[in-house]
């Protein structure tokens, strides 16, 4: 068995280049011996958990929609709103749990004047497709690389 106290696994703060997006995170499961981006294939575990805080008037990530993968959200504390793919805005605050399953597109903002703290507790998949609706983006995993698709032919350039 392995054992850590959140308090002893650092916090990596993530922000966009334009700030709209930050949040600070701490990496539970990897602490644990996971490995990132990496499920039990690859030695990792079957699911990820992670504590993160979003300060005040603070946006997690981009809305976007997992076509692989499932959240699962626990509200520690503060309070704020879950964005959906359909542009829904649902008021969080301490106490609440909520999931968003493959497909589902999902943003938390913290509109409060304090900290929002969250638990999210991911499963891994060999590979994932995260989409970005407003933009049409594309993130590939494994790979972590962020991709405009274009179409094509099914055959094309194959024969």
């Amino acid at each position: 068995m392995k054992r850590i106290n959140q308090s002893e696994v650092p916090i990596q703060e993530v922000s966009s280049p334009k700030g709209d997006f930050s949040i600070r995170r701490r990496h539970l499961s990897l602490a644990l011996g996971g490995v990132k981006d990496e499920g039990p294939w690859a030695g990792g575990h079957a699911f990820d958990v992670e504590l993160s805080t979003l300060p005040p008037g603070k946006k997690n990530w981009p809305l976007h929609a997992h076509a692989a993968q499932t959240e699962y959200y626990i509200i520690l504390s503060g309070s704020g709103l879950v964005i959906d793919g359909e542009g829904n805005e649902m008021p969080v605050s301490a106490g609440d749990h909520f999931i968003f399953l493959p497909g589902e597109a999902h943003q938390i903002i913290n509109n409060s004047s304090s900290d929002l703290s969250y638990y999210v507790i991911a499963d891994h998949h060999v590979s994932d497709v995260t989409t970005y609706p407003k933009t049409g983006k594309r993130m590939l995993k494994p790979g972590n690389e962020c991709i405009y698709p274009t179409k094509a032919d099914y055959h094309e350039g194959e024969e």
